[in-house]
């Protein structure tokens, strides 16, 4: 898909992952300068009338609960979504910066200090997605980018944690799959290491998250 135009806009730069379901692209946006964005897929397995009403249903929902996060100063906005031939794609803010992951080089340990000031600014927006009644799921040191400081706009650039990544893509497959009546088919998003047991059997809970947040802090400190 590499040079492709979506939308008769987004043109897709490069990949940034695959999944079951889609794939992630860096895109640019050619009617706004050419700023960059984040595309995610979304490709349902079966392509039947009734499938893909399930889907537009689907995706119609998880859009509106993207956009509504978003509004939220370190979750990513949701720019766009839309579908195309068949295929279901969402637009998201573009977070330049680097990941927790690539700060926390192995044998790098933080003092306490700054593990409490680190903790701090992942839980601000991890409150706001629990408010709204969302369990994140995936809490990792690559789904948090420390964002880069604009000159410009110092104040509203301070170099906070950007909380990424909601699994929306895997989830809604996850759902059509149930929907369709295939085998029963459990999808429990998260990553070994970071995620409690309850949530590997498929139920997380706010806590699940919380849990997430504190295995950063000891990979943090030791």
């Amino acid at each position: 898909m590499l040079g492709q135009l979506l939308d008769g806009r987004y043109k897709i730069i490069y990949a940034l992952g695959a999944g079951s379901f889609g794939h992630t692209f860096v895109a640019e946006d050619t009617k706004l300068y050419n700023s960059r964005c984040v595309v995610k897929q979304l490709k349902p397995l079966l392509t039947d009338p009734k499938s893909l009403q399930i889907a537009r249903r689907l995706f119609e929902s998880e859009a509106q609960l993207l956009h509504l996060l978003g509004s939220h100063d370190q979750i990513p906005q949701l720019l766009a979504h839309f579908e195309e031939n068949q295929e279901f794609y969402l637009v998201q803010q573009y977070i330049p910066g680097n990941t927790l992951g690539e700060e926390l080089i192995q044998g790098k340990q933080l003092t306490e200090a700054e593990v409490i000031a680190l903790l701090q600014t992942i839980l601000e927006p991890l409150s706001f997605v629990h408010q709204n009644n969302v369990v994140h799921r995936d809490i990792k040191p690559d789904n948090l980018i420390r964002r880069q400081s604009d000159a410009a706009r110092l104040s509203l650039r301070d170099r906070k944690i950007v909380l990424i990544d909601f699994g929306a893509v895997k989830q809604i497959g996850s759902q059509l799959l149930n929907l369709q009546g295939q085998t029963k088919y459990t999808v429990a998003i998260g990553t070994p290491g970071y995620m409690p047991s309850e949530q590997a059997c498929g139920n997380p809970r706010y806590s699940s998250d919380i849990y997430a947040v504190g295995m950063i802090g000891i990979q943090a400190l030791t």
